[in-house]
């Protein structure tokens, strides 16, 4: 070879990804697996979902359902569930032929929604802090994200509705609004939710609304898909999963539920992403969405119990809890225990206390906002968070 051409001598990655390199949840599982420590850091639960929904998955593979491509715009028998969830839930109403759309997991269905909704010079508006995959899908979309913070006030991280109308301008897009919100908890209000919804009208503002914990609300709060809001159905994106509601996350289940035209859109990027996916487990999850009350009950009154267990352990261990009104995610400020960097704290913890955590600071673009807090999962079995509050009592 005589010599490396112009090209090859550029970074081989797309500069729009230059700044996300290995994700942090890559590099604490590591130090799980290295150091035998109990990993309270990725989110995912530690055991499956209902048996009758695996063996309804095992059904469909032995009938051949899935097992070859599948329908692009998702099996008809889920679409038909979501469509009857939807309205079973919120009285939101959908034709499952035209307004629903079934993703690879609700990733894709927020990588698809974005590919197809931004253009370069657009402005997406995402709260912080925001799951790492959004800052990764803006760009990847050509668009530029805009950073409104939720601040710590009175126990719980709130939203600035005065920053937030501050923030929209002309060359705004899109509003990328997550309730429950991962990862700190906070479920927005119907009140807050309604002065969102009023400034998406006002601007003429397209709204994706990741949702996908809508049935892990606890205490005094409620879900209220911003679709219920006036003028806002034909105007948002609501992204639902399988994968977060019966623990299933390896299916990669998810869905966006929108108006026809919307649907179109996030559908043209989504066929040249995954095309389909998950055939087989489409089906279970039909019948999943068809579980009576009572299921979504005593899953939500697990989660609530495990949420006590872990908050209980970690204010005992010293650190301030901000006791989380939705997911399965509870954040921490680790300055009463002396500590102000996240991201060192979480790098020793594994070898001071046997324990995994993420800092928050990842999901931030202003990075001092998020330094001093940490986030825990507590989507584990109950004796594996005892054994974690355990260790962490005993580091302190």
């Amino acid at each position: 070879m005589t010599g490396m051409t112009s090209s090859a001598r550029r970074p081989l990655l797309n500069r729009r990804l230059a700044e996300f390199g290995t994700t942090i949840f890559a590099e604490m599982s590591a130090l799980a697996l290295s150091t035998g420590s109990i990993n309270l850091g990725q989110g995912f639960p530690d055991t499956d979902g209902p048996e009758e929904i695996r063996e309804a998955a095992v059904r469909a593979l032995r009938d051949g359902r899935g097992n070859q491509y599948p329908p692009g715009p998702g099996v008809p028998e889920l679409r038909t569930a979501i469509a009857a969830h939807q309205k079973h839930r919120y009285e939101l109403s959908y034709d499952p032929d035209r307004e629903v759309l079934v993703t690879a997991g609700a990733t894709e269905a927020i990588a698809a929604a974005l590919l197809a909704l931004v253009e370069p010079g657009d402005e997406v508006i995402a709260l912080e802090p925001y799951y790492d995959s959004y800052a990764a899908c803006i760009a990847m979309a050509g668009g530029t994200r805009v950073p409104v913070t939720l601040r710590p006030h009175e126990g719980r991280f709130r939203l600035d509705l005065d920053e937030l109308r501050d923030a929209v301008n002309d060359n705004t897009r899109l509003l990328l609004i997550n309730t429950p919100h991962n990862p700190t908890g906070t479920v927005l209000t119907r009140e807050e939710l309604g002065e969102i919804a009023k400034l998406a009208v006002e601007r003429d503002l397209l709204v994706v609304a990741d949702e996908v914990y809508e049935h892990l609300v606890f205490d005094d709060a409620e879900h209220v898909p911003l679709a219920s809001f006036p003028g806002m159905r034909e105007r948002t994106v609501s992204i639902g999963s399988a994968g977060k509601t019966f623990s299933f996350t390896g299916w990669k289940v998810g869905w966006i539920t929108a108006a026809p035209d919307l649907v179109t859109a996030v559908r043209s990027a989504k066929q040249f992403l995954t095309y389909v996916a998950s055939g087989p487990f489409q089906y279970a999850v039909a019948e999943a969405l068809a579980l009576p009350d009572t299921y979504f009950d005593a899953f939500r009154a697990d989660m609530l119990a495990k949420r006590d267990v872990l908050t209980a352990g970690l204010a005992e261990a010293g650190f301030k809890v901000f006791r989380p009104a939705g997911t399965y995610f509870v954040t921490t400020d680790i300055r009463p225990l002396g500590e102000s960097d996240g991201f060192a704290f979480c790098r020793a913890l594994p070898e001071r206390a046997g324990v995994v955590a993420i800092p928050n600071a990842v999901f931030y673009d202003h990075r001092e906002a998020g330094a001093p807090f940490v986030r825990f999962a507590f989507c584990k079995r109950t004796e594996v968070l005892e054994a974690a509050v355990k260790r962490l009592r005993s580091a302190w």
